[in-house]
């Protein structure tokens, strides 16, 4: 084994090939782990299928392969769905609800994946969800795998991922809660809305988890402070954007000269926003059940 754990064991592979193979795998080790970390709620397991993806990559004949990480993201996919699927069999606890101590000595990159990617109370609510369930919100909304890839994994269509991705999503957001629950819902997206309006940075930091994701057609933002910077770009929509529900979920509608423009859902975890989807895309958006409210 290399000083990172991974063994260089014998192969068609000579060491030089071997050894380019082992840095590029390392470049991808940390956002690894956390989709790992995320899917599994489990420091160690984590470690174990970030392993298994190394055997299986040293394995493997990927001299086709354009997108490394995206490969190597659908393999630790597959490997956690196994084992979710495993422990649910055995009607296993997860082993951690908080995240590793590991993480705390795992170096700065690692913390700062770990400290981005990873929101302990989100950990538990994923709990409820079936595999299936889990690995499509998971890797659709939490790290932007489309609904084809995850379809892959998970062997249905990209419409049935999609499927199970609006359903974990609807159970993560509470669709079936009591209505007080809902209420408080609009109450911080409201709090939001106003806080986006005034420009009140502190404000928005507080209604976000720490550990909150903002999805776009263009690209992820991760964390509070990054978040709650990023919405003062939407403080001129706030003016215009009316209550709806978007997929059954709270969310907001924008509306330019009567044609709904984006729409914005969102994820809570303990009365704050998690996620927040924002679809822009006028392909995407037309295929959208918004409903206002």
């Amino acid at each position: 084994m290399n000083d990172n754990g991974i063994p260089v064991g014998d192969g068609v592979r000579n060491a030089a090939d071997k050894e380019f193979l082992a840095r590029r795998f390392e470049s991808h080790r940390s956002h690894l782990r956390a989709v790992a970390y995320r899917m599994l709620g489990s420091g160690a397991e984590a470690d174990d299928a970030v392993q298994e993806a190394w055997f299986r990559l040293s394995r493997s004949d990927t001299a086709q392969v354009e997108n490394l990480g995206g490969w190597l993201t659908t393999v630790v996919g597959r490997v956690c769905l196994d084992m979710l699927r495993s422990r649910k069999s055995r009607a296993e606890e997860p082993l951690e609800t908080t995240v590793p101590a590991d993480a705390a000595v795992a170096g700065p990159e690692q913390d700062a994946l770990l400290a981005d990617s990873v929101g302990a109370a989100l950990i538990v609510v994923l709990e409820t969800l079936s595999p299936a369930e889990r690995l499509a919100f998971v890797l659709h909304d939490l790290f932007a795998v489309s609904y084809e890839e995850v379809g892959e994994i998970v062997g249905r269509s990209p419409v049935a991922a999609r499927q199970l991705a609006s359903r974990a999503r609807r159970r993560v957001q509470g669709a079936d809660a009591p209505d007080r629950v809902q209420v408080r819902q609009r109450e911080v997206v409201n709090a939001f809305l106003a806080a986006a309006r005034e420009g009140d940075f502190e404000a928005l930091v507080k209604l976000l988890d720490p550990d909150v994701v903002a999805r776009t057609d263009v690209g992820v933002t991760v964390g509070a402070q990054a978040v709650a910077k990023g919405a003062s770009s939407f403080a001129h929509f706030a003016y215009v954007a009316r209550d709806a529900l978007v997929g059954g979920a709270t969310g907001l509608a924008v509306f330019l000269e009567d044609r709904l423009d984006r729409a914005l859902s969102f994820t809570f975890v303990r009365d704050r926003i998690a996620v927040i989807e924002i679809v822009t895309d006028p392909q995407r958006v037309a295929a959208l059940d918004v409903e206002l409210l």
